[in-house]
């Protein structure tokens, strides 16, 4: 009984031939491997490397029961932006009045979008997160807008429903895509909730990108059928996912997108097999471990080191690499996609190794020979010094002529090995993530760079075929079943929810084909969602097992797949020349991308700030910082801006100085209220926070107003008044209410000192508005508004009392736009000159560093509607990041949705050994390794992370103001810790006017 696997790569293509019988056998069962050049059809090169495998391990082809195949074919249309194998596709929404504020394609790059973009169509159906119904679908709106989208001559159809990822039984998207087959048959529909999870964007990204390679991947696996028969092999063809698992070859035809980057996954678990670790650990119904034996258990990392880069993943008690956390760019665009987390240093092979007359100035990389390297290495008669090269003159490995690197000065061979030991080390340390020995496996051809001893890692394997773990990895992919739904906890048995998902998630595996006495229950992540008083969470499960092996041992031929073959003995259709795009990679979503933002100057006429997309991407960035884990992610809220600046925005969307304010002016409020998760799915229509503010003017007799002023500047809501302010033609104040993002209305320095919070208004995109006329205090305001906000399903705008400008002057934070636009410069001018962008950002504003390191435990629940937790941190010693205060401490930091205070802590994170270094209403903001903020929302284990704190306004800091934002106002016993003295921003107003120069 066995199984081929085999990896398509740009250049090779891997195969390898196991038996099932022999896996704890020492060779784990590994028959033959061969490697054979990839070919422009693919299939003559599978086909080749198949034979090879086949005839070295003379198996016979009727006990052979399966053939995986992982693929680089169909990433690569996008990736190298192939118009040859990409076509049109048209989106339909089911979402009733939401998500037009952010239109389909929003975020594609230039030259994707124009090829792709076969229009978009808005219609009635979608859920709400509680699995309410947006609208019922309109039969007959679908049978003429499928009309319509065959008059266009567009072929494939994306369709996106609104949380449709929580509706197993298929009630809109599935019921839809029947009517739209059952009024043009030859239309190919691409349903969303099989492609991804909540977070509609990335969804209907992914889903525009399966639908655009449709007809490739029918040609591509049609291909690997014909191959099959031609060599005679009967057993189920099957193709690699970019999550480690299986994918039958007629569900590959529909969803190839799901095979994107399983390349390096098939490196990774086939690594893990080949070394013995594939065996996952079972989690229990709540969640844990089932751990046996004592004593404390190694992190096992897998290092692939190739001619020019070297990839470092963790493996998981799960047998499967370590996910990346967030959204993944895929050709620039965002996806949802499950990709292994890997880092990468310019470490190889091939890399090129040069010096100067002093050995000390030597340098490796990034720079390769790549697969050039048996022509261009010293050891290979060529002119170059390599890191192959350097390998052989120490002694570490054998390989052409060492001969050759005599010439190579002694003191260099030893500093290149040095170096190369500490980059590795360094890398390593960036990827551990906890004190628990590390046990490093070895694999790829540049694995003979490691022959000593690593600093922190106890053992270091090089698995026997490590050479063809890539392929390997695809012949022992399992097969999964996966559960994804909201429960409600209020009133129930919660272990029996969740043995109940659990339960649903082991028999969806086994109907795939998994073995039923080897599935097990591999991940269980319970996510609380904010806002909702019922203890609802999202329940997402995971269950894997080795695929079953049939009765008989055997396959018989399957006549349906030989006669999808019947004409495999003909030539293989080429594809033809490439025909690329030269704008395929021009992002829309970072404008800054070619500017040079030392010489940049943004647009101030006559003491207004004109915003340009520019502006906006820093602001966007700032804001994030500003956001210290809450105020909802940036991204959205920047391509809500953009979309409005394009749209007729220009020279309407501005900013004033609150210095310029007149005392009388009418000042008027709006911004997004919610759960972030409702928020990201259920976008908003794009008139929800005007028709807020046309409520309060109509109640209060007002008929104009002349500016807006934010709420808080801190996360997505620091740009939720532009689009506003352009639909009324008014302008934005450079200010906020809080100065940072808090999790409550009334946390503002206008309310705590004594101006009007009420009426206030509450509405959503179906033109529901509820308004607050009075309430007993703020924070009955604050219940008011959130009980509203449950009723309108979670994702809605609110609108405050409008105020006169005397107010904003004399209680608002005054130039915060500004503050987020120059720390966001600061930021993407550090990533473009690779310098520390923490110096960068304390260049602008002042802060300290408190902490860097890595999340090495992530707790949460929700209490009162608010994502309640804490996350700790562990120290890293990377020398590419900026560096810790401290290396022998941990670092703790609790949170409700804002960060709430840091304090030094021992590896438990216990509260008896905190140390506090800073509190709100201070601002704590953690950064990634790209100096993007991260929110409490998007914490995950193993972040590499800093943690900086900057003071909060003076406003914040009277007795009042400490009572309402400071520790007390969220029941924390503890005292007030600053960090220093606060500095009022810079006015980019007053910088840039005409008379200025920075």
């Amino acid at each position: 009984m066995y199984r081929i696997g085999v990896d398509v790569g740009g250049t090779n293509s891997d195969a390898a031939i196991l038996d099932v019988t022999a896996f704890n056998n020492p060779n784990r069962g590994v028959l033959s491997s061969f490697k054979a050049a990839t070919t422009p059809d693919i299939t003559s090169g599978i086909e080749k490397a198949i034979q090879n495998v086949l005839a070295e391990s003379k198996v016979c082809k009727q006990s052979v029961l399966s053939v995986t195949i992982g693929t680089t074919h169909f990433i690569n249309a996008l990736v190298e932006a192939d118009a040859r194998r990409l076509f049109r596709v048209a989106v339909v929404r089911l979402c009733g009045p939401f998500t037009r504020q952010i239109p389909p394609f929003s975020d594609f790059t230039v030259g994707l979008r124009r090829v792709l973009d076969g229009g978009a169509y808005y219609l009635d159906g979608g859920l709400e997160i509680d699995g309410r119904q947006i609208a019922p679908l309109d039969h007959d709106q679908i049978r003429k807008t499928t009309a319509a989208i065959v008059t266009s001559g567009v072929r494939s159809v994306a369709l996106v429903g609104v949380f449709s990822p929580l509706d197993h039984s298929g009630i809109h998207e599935e019921a839809c895509k029947k009517i739209i087959l059952e009024t043009a048959p030859d239309l190919d529909v691409v349903c969303s909730r099989n492609l991804g999870t909540t977070g509609i964007v990335e969804r209907e990204n992914a889903t525009i990108l399966n639908a655009a390679i449709l007809s490739t991947a029918r040609k591509t696996i049609r291909g690997f059928k014909r191959a099959m028969a031609r060599l005679d092999l009967s057993c189920p063809l099957y193709l690699s996912q970019n999550d480690g698992t299986l994918l039958e070859a007629d569900t590959a035809v529909d969803y190839p997108i799901k095979t994107f980057a399983s390349g390096p996954t098939n490196s990774m678990t086939g690594a893990a097999f080949l070394a013995g670790l594939d065996k996952p650990k079972a989690v229990s119904d709540t969640g844990e471990e089932h751990v046996n034996g004592g004593g404390e258990e190694s992190q096992v990392l897998i290092i692939d080191i190739g001619g020019t880069t070297t990839d470092v993943c963790a493996l998981l008690p799960s047998g499967f690499p370590r996910q990346a956390p967030g959204f993944v760019e895929v050709g620039g665009i965002r996806t949802v996609f499950f990709m292994p987390e890997v880092a990468s240093i310019g470490l190889g092979g091939g890399s090129k190794v040069e010096f100067g007359a002093a050995a000390s100035d030597l340098t490796i990389g990034p720079g390769s020979v790549g697969h050039f390297l048996t022509t261009e290495a010293l050891v290979f008669g060529g002119p170059t010094l390599t890191m192959t090269d350097i390998a052989v003159a120490s002694g570490d490995a054998e390989l052409g002529d060492r001969n050759f690197t005599t010439t190579v000065p002694r003191e260099v061979v030893e500093l290149a090995s040095k170096k190369t030991k500490k980059m590795i080390e360094t890398v390593i340390e960036r990827m551990r993530v906890s004190a628990a020995p590390v046990h490093v496996l070895l694999v790829g051809g540049g694995s003979l760079l490691v022959s000593s001893s690593l600093e922190g890692v106890a053992k270091v394997t090089k698995p026997v075929h490590h050479d063809a773990a890539n392929a390997v990895g695809a012949a022992i992919a399992k097969v999964s079943g996966d559960v994804d739904v909201i429960e409600i906890l209020e009133g129930a048995d919660e272990k029996a929810v969740v043995t109940s998902a659990c339960q649903k998630a082991a028999s969806e595996a086994i109907r795939k084909g998994a073995d039923p006495q080897d599935v097990k229950i591999v991940e269980v992540n319970k996510i609380p969602l904010q806002y909702s008083t019922n203890r609802a969470i999202r329940l997402q499960v995971r269950a894997v097992g080795r695929l079953s092996i049939p009765e008989g041992n055997t396959y018989q031929k399957n006549s349906n797949e030989i006669e999808f073959c019947d004409d495999y003995d003909k030539e293989e259709e080429l594809e033809g020349k490439k025909i690329a795009l030269h704008d395929a990679l021009d992002p829309t979503t970072k404008p800054s991308l070619n500017v040079d933002l030392e010489q940049y100057r943004p647009s101030v006429k006559d003491q207004v700030w004109y915003v340009s997309e520019v502006d906006l991407e820093l602001i966007a960035t700032g804001a994030g910082v500003l956001g210290t884990g809450g105020g909802g992610p940036t991204h959205y809220e920047l391509l809500k801006a953009l979309q409005t600046l394009r749209s007729g925005g220009a020279g309407k969307m501005r900013v004033v100085s609150p210095l310029t304010v007149k005392d009388s002016d009418l000042i008027c409020f709006g911004s997004w209220y919610g759960a972030p998760s409702v928020i990201n799915e259920r976008i908003s229509g794009g008139h929800e926070i005007s028709k807020g503010i046309n409520t309060l003017l109509k109640l209060q007799g007002y008929q104009t107003f002349d500016a807006l002023f934010l709420d808080e500047i801190g996360g997505g809501n620091g740009l939720s008044a532009f689009p506003t302010g352009v639909e009324y033609n008014v302008p934005v104040i450079d200010g906020d209410a809080m100065g940072r993002a808090y999790p409550t209305m009334y946390h503002a320095t206008l309310y705590i000192n004594g101006h009007p919070i009420t009426p206030a208004a509450i509405t959503d995109a179906r033109g529901n508005a509820s308004i607050v006329m009075n309430a007993e205090s703020p924070t009955r305001v604050e219940s008011m508004l959130r009980t509203t906000a449950i009723e309108l399903g979670l994702g809605c705008a609110v609108c405050a009392c409008p105020l006169r400008g005397s107010a904003i002057r004399e209680h608002g934070v005054p130039h915060t736009i500004s503050q987020a636009w120059y720390i966001g410069r600061a930021v993407h001018m550090s990533r473009k000159k690779k310098t520390n962008y923490v110096h960068a950002i304390f260049a602008v504003n002042p802060g300290k560093l408190l902490f860097s390191g890595k999340v090495v435990d992530v707790r949460r629940d929700v209490s009162g509607g608010y994502t309640m937790g804490s996350v700790l941190l562990a120290p890293v010693k990377d020398e590419s990041f900026p560096q810790s205060p401290t290396w022998d401490k941990h670092m703790v930091i609790p949170f409700q949705n804002e960060y709430l205070y840091a304090a030094y802590t021992d590896s438990t994170g216990g509260s008896d050994s905190e140390e506090v270094v800073c509190t709100v209403p201070d601002l704590i903001s953690i950064l990634g390794q790209d100096g993007e903020a991260i929110g409490s929302q998007d914490l995950r284990y193993g972040l590499v992370v800093s943690v900086i704190a900057m003071p909060s306004h003076p406003l914040w800091k009277t007795e009042q103001g400490l009572k309402v934002g400071g520790p007390s106002g969220f029941g924390l016993a503890i005292p007030f810790t600053g960090i220093g003295e606060y500095t009022e921003p810079r006015s980019v107003v007053k910088d840039f006017g005409e008379d200025n120069v920075v």
